[in-house]
């Protein structure tokens, strides 16, 4: 049986959290199927890379080291992914939903006349019987997902093709390091054997890089206001709660629409996916396009003053009440009770 495929991005050195993520995911899936976990890293300077891939569970890790593969470039990335691919013929490949991975995961799906099914929120092994043909399937990929505004969940098999092939947003997967380490045996690329002169027409000449000022994933503590907040003036309570709480501000869809927040601080399907340890929903009714970003964090207070509101379901403690009355008293007892 065929491995399972993750391609790494690497920015600097750096691998992004996002990838990680996909090899944890990868290795519950390959130890479902019994089979290895595979890294494709591609870039320059990516000596000693294979160390941190090993720890999230790559058995092997494929290194394609070239100047011409830094910063990031559709075609040559593509030509070198799709030459690994047909050679090793992977059962799975996975790709972050990120700028890149929605760039290269469907050229490389379009060349190898492959299935994708992007921004999956889940990934399992599982059977599938065609009814019409009478054919069974063992062990496919389950690519679910939400699908008309998050109003059903969708799973999506791809019997015939392969790789099945997936895109996956960051925050989505849990990031663990693996209980059993990969052995990270490195194989190299021999990139030049792939890399046609018609990839390397687009030149960088420059790159402006800005960094992000605000960052809602990695806040352990998170404070999200909705449209029931009713201003962008009453969403000032929200950041004094949160400096109180040394916390992060977030925003549903709607407050942000509303233009009550920044886009930086969105919370949901369209947004930023997150896992705090506390995450307070105030003012947000919960519909599925907003829980499917923020439903698995540890704990989840709302405050609402509809009982009903479907954000009651998931959360661990609910207040109905008006946020203007309940958070200024939250902020004042708490202040009483942290000293």
């Amino acid at each position: 049986m065929n491995n399972i495929f993750v391609y790494c991005e690497i920015e600097n050195g750096k691998v992004a959290d996002v990838s990680l993520e996909l090899l944890t995911k990868g290795r519950e899936l390959a130890d479902t199927l019994g089979c290895k976990v595979e890294a494709l890293a591609l870039g320059e300077g990516l000596d000693g890379v294979e160390k941190e891939l090993a720890k999230y569970g790559a058995d092997t890790v494929w290194v394609a080291d070239d100047k011409e593969l830094a910063p990031y470039r559709t075609l040559p990335h593509t030509s070198v992914v799709c030459g690994v691919f047909e050679e090793e013929k992977p059962q799975i490949a996975l790709f972050g939903a990120t700028p890149v991975g929605r760039d290269l995961g469907p050229r490389v799906s379009s060349a190898l006349h492959s299935g994708l099914t992007a921004d999956c929120t889940s990934l399992v092994i599982g059977d599938h019987t065609d009814a019409k043909a009478g054919t069974e399937y063992k062990n496919l990929l389950y690519q679910i997902r939400p699908a008309f505004g998050g109003n059903i969940i969708a799973t999506i098999v791809n019997p015939d093709h392969r790789p099945q092939m997936a895109t996956v947003r960051e925050g989505v997967m849990k990031k663990e390091m693996a209980k059993t380490p990969g052995a990270g045996e490195v194989k190299r690329v021999d990139v030049k054997k792939y890399l046609k002169d018609t990839d390397l027409v687009v030149k960088i000449i420059d790159r402006q890089m800005e960094e992000r000022k605000i960052d809602i994933k990695s806040s352990s503590v998170l404070v999200s206001g909705g449209y029931g907040m009713g201003s962008k003036e009453n969403f000032g309570l929200l950041f004094e709660l949160a400096e109180v709480l040394g916390a992060e501000v977030g925003a549903s869809r709607a407050a942000v629409d509303a233009g009550f927040a920044d886009h930086a601080r969105q919370v949901g399907q369209t947004g930023v996916t997150v896992r705090p340890k506390l995450y307070i929903a105030c003012g947000i009714s919960g519909q599925i396009q907003h829980t499917a970003g923020m439903d698995q964090s540890s704990m989840i207070i709302s405050i609402n003053t509809d009982p009903d509101a479907p954000i009651n379901k998931i959360a661990d403690y609910a207040i109905v009440g008006d946020v203007m009355e309940v958070i200024p008293k939250m902020i004042k007892y708490y202040k009483q009770n942290s000293k």
